[in-house]
C-alpha cells in the first residue's frame, strides 16, 4: 500500500473530525493529566485578534507544546511537525510497527503536517495557505525548530517570517515555561505560564519579523535573548 504523503495536505482535510479529535486530546488526555501534576495559567489572551487570521509562534521546551498553544488561543491549529516525526522506524518488528503507526496516525489525525526544518518548501507554503483558508483552522509554528530547554531563545529559523509574508497573516508571539522539565509529583504541582505577546506584522522585512519574535517571545518567557544582528537571517 502506498505511503501517505504527509508534506502535502489539503483545505478539504482540515474538517470537523480533526477539530473534534483535538478537542478530544485537550479535554479527555490533556486535561486531566495536566490537573494531577501542573497548574496553568494563560496570560495575555486579549491579545489575540478576534477579527482576522493569526499565525501562533512559540518557544518549544516540550511535547506539550502544541497542546497548550491550542488551549491558550481555543482555535484549532495545523502545526508543522519536522519530518522525522513522520518516518517508519528500521526496525522490522510488530512492536516497531505498532508504535509507528500509532504515533503517525495521531499526528495525522491532529492535523499536523511534515516539513523539512533545513529549507522551505513549495509544499509547505501551499499546506499553509489551504489550512489558513478554512473558516476555523489556523497555523502553527515552532521557529526554534525542535525542543529547547535552555531557556535561551537561540538558533531561530527565517522560514516562518518568510512564510507568514508569503501567506500575508501577522505572527502571534506565544511564551511558554514551567514545562522545561516534567513534573510527576502531584503532591507539589508546577506551574506552566503561557504568555501571548502582541501581533506582530507579517508587512515588516523578513528580518525585522525574526528579530521581534525573539526578542517578544524572551521576555514574555523570561528567557535569555541571543539573537544578534549576525544570527538573524540565518536559516538553520
Amino acid at each position: 500500500m502506498k505511503e501517505k504523503n504527509f508534506t502535502r495536505r489539503y483545505q478539504s482535510e482540515y474538517n470537523w473530525y480533526k477539530i473534534l479529535v483535538q478537542f478530544y486530546a485537550i479535554f479527555f488526555v490533556c486535561k486531566p493529566f495536566w490537573s494531577l501534576f501542573y497548574k496553568i495559567e494563560v496570560i495575555g489572551r486579549e491579545n489575540i485578534p478576534k477579527d482576522r487570521k493569526i499565525i501562533p509562534a512559540a518557544n518549544h521546551i516540550s511535547y506539550f507544546d502544541p497542546f497548550l498553544v491550542f488551549m491558550s488561543t481555543w482555535k484549532p491549529v495545523a502545526f508543522m511537525a519536522k519530518k522525522e516525526l513522520f518516518e517508519r522506524s528500521s526496525k522490522n518488528t510488530l512492536l516497531s510497527k505498532f508504535l509507528d503507526n500509532w504515533r503517525i496516525g495521531w499526528l495525522d489525525r491532529l492535523g499536523a503536517f511534515s516539513v523539512n526544518r533545513e529549507k522551505l518548501e513549495v509544499s509547505t507554503i501551499k499546506t499553509a495557505k489551504d489550512a489558513l483558508k478554512t473558516k476555523r483552522w489556523t497555523l502553527g509554528i515552532f521557529p526554534q525548530g525542535g525542543i529547547r530547554k535552555n531557556k535561551k531563545i537561540e538558533n531561530v529559523n527565517k522560514g516562518f517570517a518568510v512564510l507568514a509574508k508569503m501567506v500575508g497573516v501577522d505572527i502571534l508571539p506565544i511564551g511558554i515555561t514551567g514545562c522545561e522539565s516534567y513534573n510527576w509529583d502531584f503532591w507539589h504541582k508546577k506551574k506552566i505560564t503561557i504568555k501571548i505577546g502582541k501581533p506582530i506584522p507579517s508587512s515588516l522585512e523578513i528580518d525585522e519579523i525574526q528579530k521581534r519574535w525573539a526578542k517578544a517571545v524572551a521576555e514574555l518567557a523570561g528567557y535569555e535573548c541571543v539573537v544578534d544582528e549576525e544570527q538573524v537571517g540565518v536559516l538553520k
